[in-house]
């Protein structure tokens, strides 16, 4: 079975349709999400059980799976990050083009689980901004793919404008992210 997806609130007639830019275009990235992943451990592998038959992610729109930051607006971290890392990891945030979305799936990418060693970073938002955390040790294929649902609520309801905002950019300077 199809599920169709809604249109957006507007005035509809005989041969046209009329909505706000942000509504259409909030659907359209909601509904086409690329993600790139950045596994380390054994939530990949749950990762990959999503990705196969039985769960499906490309029905969501997220079938392509980039592996090109610059060609990616969903980084789904997932696994242990080492300190040794983390740098890579927001370069990677870093060469992403906005708008970016980020999940931390796992205990490990979201508070470092149950490595609280000197070599484990505690938790990947010290780093990066997160905007969605799915919990687990491993997480089930099913709460991954509620993550991604989360993330695709949160492309479809933004202000185009948001991105542009004084608080965002002093969100991401926060974290010694460059704005342009």
């Amino acid at each position: 079975m199809v599920k169709m997806v809604e249109a957006p609130e507007g005035v509809e007639g005989q041969g046209f349709f009329a909505t706000s830019l942000d509504k259409v275009i909030g659907m359209a990235r909601a509904n086409s999400l690329w993600p790139l992943p950045f596994a380390t451990s054994c939530c990949g592998i749950e990762f990959m059980a999503t990705m196969g038959a039985n769960y499906d992610l490309a029905r969501f729109g997220s079938e392509r799976l980039s592996f090109s930051p610059r060609q990616a607006d969903l980084l789904m971290v997932m696994g242990t990050i080492a300190k040794k890392m983390g740098p890579v990891l927001k370069q990677v945030y870093d060469q992403m083009a906005e708008p970016k979305w980020v999940i931390a799936v796992g205990a490990c990418a979201s508070s470092g689980g149950i490595f609280d060693t000197y070599s484990v970073l505690q938790g990947i938002d010290r780093i990066i901004p997160v905007d969605v955390y799915v919990p687990g040790c491993p997480p089930r294929p099913e709460q991954i793919i509620e993550g991604v649902m989360k993330i695709q609520d949160l492309a479809r309801n933004e202000n185009l404008r948001r991105r542009n905002s004084d608080e965002y950019k002093k969100m991401l300077e926060s974290y010694n992210i460059e704005t342009l």
